[in-house]
């Protein structure tokens, strides 16, 4: 499936909130990219595949499967792929693996299609950016653990609900909440 040339750069959006890409697709148009959608990995690496896109945007959950494994696929592809990770359920473990497999930026959810752009094109990291006079809370920290956690353990629950010493469905239910915001 060859694509007509265009000067608009390909974008893949990847995020299997369908509601989301509905919405999202249309606003990335709109700011010249030529957006192709997939809801799931595998898909998402056939789209990838054709597409070759310059910028993808890549939720951290997709299903099942990690977006993080996805950013790992798109830049053993092409690692000049402008990625930004963006999730509702936002770590400083996340963050910080998302960056060293080669994410370009780490937005939260809800962020509109002006901050997504404003990241995909956002090369260098800000010295200016403010410094919190507040501690974590404890359930943030405790968050953040088990976030830490399920990394060190590369994604399996089981296995990182054995080293925190606690039951699998326990952790399971801890990392279905959203994290406590500061």
């Amino acid at each position: 499936m060859n694509q007509l040339p265009t000067d608009k750069p390909n974008l893949l959006l990847v995020d299997d909130d369908v509601t989301f890409c509905s919405v999202l697709k249309p606003a990335l148009e709109k700011r010249n990219f030529q957006v192709t959608v997939a809801n799931d990995v595998d898909t998402a690496m056939k789209l990838a595949e054709q597409t070759e896109p310059e910028y993808a945007v890549i939720d951290l959950r997709i299903g099942f499967d990690s977006g993080l494994e996805m950013v790992k696929k798109l830049i053993s592809l092409d690692d000049n792929t402008q990625i930004v990770m963006l999730t509702g359920f936002a770590s400083i473990a996340t963050a910080v693996e998302a960056i060293k497999l080669g994410a370009i930026h780490y937005l939260t959810k809800p962020a509109n299609a002006d901050e997504i752009v404003s990241a995909l094109y956002k090369n260098e990291g800000d010295a200016s950016v403010a410094i919190s006079d507040n501690p974590l809370s404890v359930k943030r920290l405790e968050w953040e653990h088990l976030q830490k956690v399920l990394m060190q353990h590369d994604g399996n629950i089981s296995a990182a609900a054995r080293a925190l010493n606690m039951h699998r469905r326990t952790l399971q239910r801890k990392l279905e909440k959203r994290p406590v915001k500061e």
